[in-house]
This record gives C-alpha cells, structure tokens and sequence, in this order.
C-alpha cells in the first residue's frame, strides 16, 4: 500500500519548486545568464564617441545592440559624456560576441560596470537606440530599456510637438518591396519638409519641399524610379540606398525637422 501522507508531501515540493520558479523566474534566468557568461577585464583609456571606446591594449571596442547618435548630430556629446562619466579612467568587463570582430577589427561587446550593462542604459537614457544585427543575447532587455525610455520621453525618445505628429499615420511597413507608406488624417495639410525616416543603424532619409495634403498618402520605395503624384497618393524614391529594411528585423523612425520622435515601428 502506498503511503499517502509521502505522496502529498512530494506533490507539494513539486508545487513550491514550481512556484519558486515561477516567482524568480527572471532573477534565476539572470543568475544562470551570468554563472555561464565569461567576462573579461579591460581599463578604458579614451572615450570615442557614444558607443565606441578605447582599452588600455589599444584596441577600439564598439558597444553591442545599439547606435548612438554620430559626431554632431543632436545628442552625440551627451552621449560621450555618458559614457565618459561612467567608464573613462576605470576598469570594465567586457562580455564579447560570437562575432568578435567587425570589418573595421573593433572588438564587438557589451560593457559592463558595477553589475550595470552601460549598453542597456544609454538606450534607456535615450541616448542611443536599439541597433542589433546578429548578437541578439539581450534584444528583450534592450527593447525593454528603449520603451522605459518612451515612457520617460527623454533625449532621443522625446515626442514631437509638432502639431503634425498626430496626424501622421504609418500605414505600412513592408521589407520585402522595401516600401513605408505614411497617410494624413487630419483634415489639414501637414509640412513634412526636414521631417527624418531613419531606420536602427546610419541610413536616413529627408523629405525636401514635401507638403502631405489631409487625407492622402505618400509612399517611400528604396531604390531608382521617377517621383508620381496622383489624387491619393504621392510615391517618392530613396534612391540613395538599395535596401533599407532588413528581413531579420529592423525599426523605422519618424522625427519632425527638430529631430524629436514622432512614431516609431520595429518587426
């Protein structure tokens, strides 16, 4: 005969075990990301810019999963300082990419000091955007820090008070023709001139003398054509570039011509 009182006692261990997972699931997931994680040690002697520094070996090391603004762009020396601030003159660790190396042979790393990923906090400081390509080990908690920043609405989070922001309407996003349409639906015509698409790394695209009249929509196709206007919509080419949009997933932004945030959209 089977002993009853043991049974309900191993039920109810399994049950608590279950429990506590359930409870710490992301303090156990960050105990078994770290016990596995191999760190190195390096002594950060020269601040490049907001997300590429300079170790004591003289080697350059870019910071993963993100894209700071470039030199003299709004919120570039903001930043560098942060960065400064947090790590220059001080001993880091350095947790690498399988990749460890990019094609300019800059080490590929997150940077991390007193238990803090500096890559997760400049984005949540808005002072970087989420910017991943193959390394893909902390994407949640990188998106993660890029809403907190929405929420914050700093840096380069901040909305656009521009009365056009909340007229404007991403209708569609589509990588495989390489096409973002954009549609107003205020009952007024919207001054798009200066207004930035951008996408997570370098490309961009400005409109020039480009007025989006209410109720009708302007499409973006990447690549060569000729610039059409008819009664409902206005097709524009982003000759420039060949492709933009990545099929592993990428973010648009929409920034007005004083470069604050007016929509954004990753896939």
């Amino acid at each position: 005969m089977r002993n009853k009182a043991k049974d309900k006692d191993v039920l109810l261990l399994v049950f608590l075990i279950i429990l506590l997972f359930a409870v710490n699931y992301s303090f156990l997931d960050s105990a078994l990301q770290n016990f596995l994680t191999t760190y190195e040690e390096a002594f950060v002697i020269r601040i490049i810019d907001g997300d590429t520094i300079e170790i004591e070996s003289g080697e350059k090391v870019r910071l993963l999963g993100i894209d700071a603004p470039e030199k003299g762009e709004r919120y570039s020396s903001e930043a560098t300082k942060f960065l400064s601030e947090n790590i220059l003159n001080k001993t880091i660790e350095v947790e690498f990419a399988n990749n460890k190396y990019d094609r300019y042979d800059r080490l590929l790393a997150y940077v991390f000091i007193d238990g803090k990923n500096l890559n997760i906090e400049l984005v949540k400081n808005g002072l970087a955007n989420v910017y991943l390509l193959d390394e893909r080990i902390y994407e949640n908690k990188l998106r993660n820090a890029w809403k907190e920043c929405i929420k914050s609405n700093k840096n380069l989070c901040e909305k656009s008070e521009d009365v056009c922001a909340n007229c404007i309407e991403l209708k569609k996003l589509d990588y495989s023709q390489q096409e973002v349409i954009f549609y107003n639906k205020c009952d007024f015509s919207c001054e798009l001139t200066g207004w930035e698409i951008r996408d997570e790394g370098r490309k961009n695209y400005f409109f020039k003398n480009f007025k989006l009249n209410p109720g009708k929509q302007v499409s973006i196709i990447v690549g060569e054509g000729t610039d059409i206007e008819t009664s409902t919509q206005t097709t524009l080419y982003w000759t420039d570039e060949t492709y933009v949009w990545t099929r592993t997933g990428d973010t648009l932004f929409l920034r007005d011509d004083e470069r604050k945030l007016v929509l954004w959209k990753n896939y």
